[in-house]
């Protein structure tokens, strides 16, 4: 079957007649000022449709562009030592919730008063406990493991706008190196007194707050749209990577030497990965020295159709007024919410409900951020897989792995909670919670770069901007909900988290969109 064109123009076969017809009809409506492919309203959203129909005709209309392959390629180079890079940044974040047991004065005796717990003591050698000790009451460690994020939510919307204007790439490389200086002067600062220490906390998270939306902000000019979940996900989830390792390590390192030697080991391989990414980073594949032009070719030319052509003129009314930036904030807060919450105060909830020792509390406080890292590098390879290989909607996978990221870890916190004594079942159920959220890095987490690529920098900090309230106060509404140490009062942290999380799953599903908004593109 052949279509004939009324000017007598070779005969087409009928599927490329089709394919003519939608590009021509897509060509007329934009040069009109119409969304692409308007004609084809139906009951679905506009989402929907444009989410539909753009992966069948951009197969169509880069049938010619090979992709490159993802060995030895510079965008994956760029992604493993971002992993590293957010490694270091997350070791030196965790690292004082383990040291924090071995930092005060009769720490164990007192937290273990309250207890209904009994110790689970193992034959080990004598811990080594000659670093200085400090008398902090419960309200005190509160204020120095929240005080990081009062520095980090500083500069989320700075370092998104710059990295914009003026490359992204040492604009991560110097945040995370002043995080990593702060970190070698952290026993100092303890010393001289708690209000050092949170001084120095702060700077930290001056340092630190420009990671994410300055890797956001590069990741819009290298990673390939088809790519992006795998990409994303091996880049970020150096941040569990980072929790896994220094965790555990945090808590061997204060058995068998002390608490400072936790902050003198990171901060080393924290200058390391800095070297290493001043050698082998650029700013995007155009000025990358040793990309091949296949990959350089590939990557733009997917970009091409995505990106705003200018990096003056950002449209912040519509920014602020996008529905979609404001169900990616939603969400983002809530699963900051238990993800903060967890990751300030499990170490002591192992240390005072459930009695483990320093030693034994790192190795099982990481548990729960090993199977958050294995279910994201796992759920960013399916989210790609179902998008390129079965064209299902971006918005749909990326609602879909957002509710299994948050809902699940709601459902398995709350019931940690009533485990009792039974350690077993509770580390169980709290690893299960955080190994779900590992999910959600497919989801709202890298919604950024589906609705506006060429601002995700800027509206990652934005996002971030609110999802670091949590990490601000609620380490001090749990401590202060927790002051006696009982299960019921832990119970009460569990059920404020799982409720959070679980209104930000739904509200991220009601107004979530998976394509480029009009206003980026202009």
């Amino acid at each position: 079957m052949v279509c004939v064109f009324a000017d007598d123009e070779p005969r087409v076969p009928l599927s490329e007649c089709v394919v003519i017809v939608l590009l021509v009809r897509r060509q007329e409506s934009r040069r009109a000022g119409e969304q692409p492919l308007k004609m084809m309203e139906h009951s679905a959203s506009d989402s929907e449709t444009e989410d539909h129909v753009q992966p069948l005709l951009r197969r169509k209309d880069t049938g010619d562009l090979q992709k490159a392959p993802a060995c030895c390629s510079s965008r994956y180079g760029l992604a493993f030592l971002s992993c590293y890079g957010f490694f270091v940044a997350y070791a030196l974040r965790v690292n004082l919730s383990v040291a924090m047991v071995d930092m005060l004065k009769n720490s164990s005796s007192a937290n273990n008063s309250s207890s209904v717990c009994p110790h689970h003591s193992i034959p080990v050698p004598k811990h080594n406990h000659t670093a200085s000790v400090y008398d902090w009451d419960s309200e005190t460690q509160g204020w120095i493991l929240g005080s990081f994020f009062y520095g980090y939510i500083l500069t989320q919307i700075p370092g998104g706008y710059f990295a914009r204007k003026y490359g992204a790439k040492w604009l991560f490389g110097i945040g995370i190196l002043c995080t990593v200086i702060f970190t070698l002067l952290t026993p100092v600062a303890a010393d001289l007194g708690a209000g050092y220490l949170i001084a120095v906390r702060v700077l930290e998270g001056i340092g630190e707050g420009v990671s994410y939306p300055a890797m956001h902000a590069m990741w819009a000019s290298w990673a390939p749209p088809l790519e992006r979940s795998r990409l994303l996900t091996i880049s970020y989830t150096g941040a569990q990577l980072g929790t896994v390792v220094a965790l555990p390590l945090s808590g061997q390192i204060c058995f068998y030497l002390d608490w400072t030697y936790v902050f003198y080991i990171f901060g080393a391989v924290g200058l390391l990965w800095f070297f290493l990414w001043s050698c082998f980073v650029s700013n995007s594949p155009s000025s990358h020295k040793r990309i091949t032009e296949a990959e350089k070719t590939y990557i733009m030319a997917s970009l091409k159709n995505e990106l705003s052509p200018t990096t003056d003129y950002i449209p912040w009314t519509s920014i602020l007024k996008s529905s979609p930036l404001w169900a990616i904030v939603v969400a983002h807060f809530s699963y900051n919410w238990t993800f903060y919450t967890l990751l300030t105060l499990l170490p002591t909830y192992m240390n005072d409900i459930l009695g483990f020792s320093i030693q034994q509390n790192g190795m099982l406080s990481a548990l729960p951020y090993l199977g958050c890292w294995l279910l994201a590098l796992l759920g960013g390879q399916l989210a790609d897989l179902l998008r390129e290989r079965y064209l299902i909607h971006t918005v749909n996978v990326r609602k879909a792995f957002t509710i299994v990221g948050m809902v699940g870890p709601a459902v398995f916190l709350v019931a940690a909670g009533y485990t009792g004594c039974n350690y077993v079942l509770a580390v169980a159920f709290l690893s299960i919670s955080s190994s779900l959220g590992g999910i959600s890095a497919s989801g709202f987490n890298i919604n950024h770069l589906d609705i506006a690529p060429s601002y995700a920098g800027i509206l990652l900090g934005i996002t971030n901007s609110f999802a670091t309230i949590p990490g601000m106060v609620g380490p001090v509404i749990a401590r202060s909900l927790t002051k006696s140490n009982t299960i019921p009062e832990w119970q009460i942290v569990f059920y404020i988290s799982a409720a959070i999380n679980i209104f930000g799953a739904v509200f991220f599903t009601i107004f979530g969109k998976g394509t480029v908004q009009p206003w980026a593109v202009q």
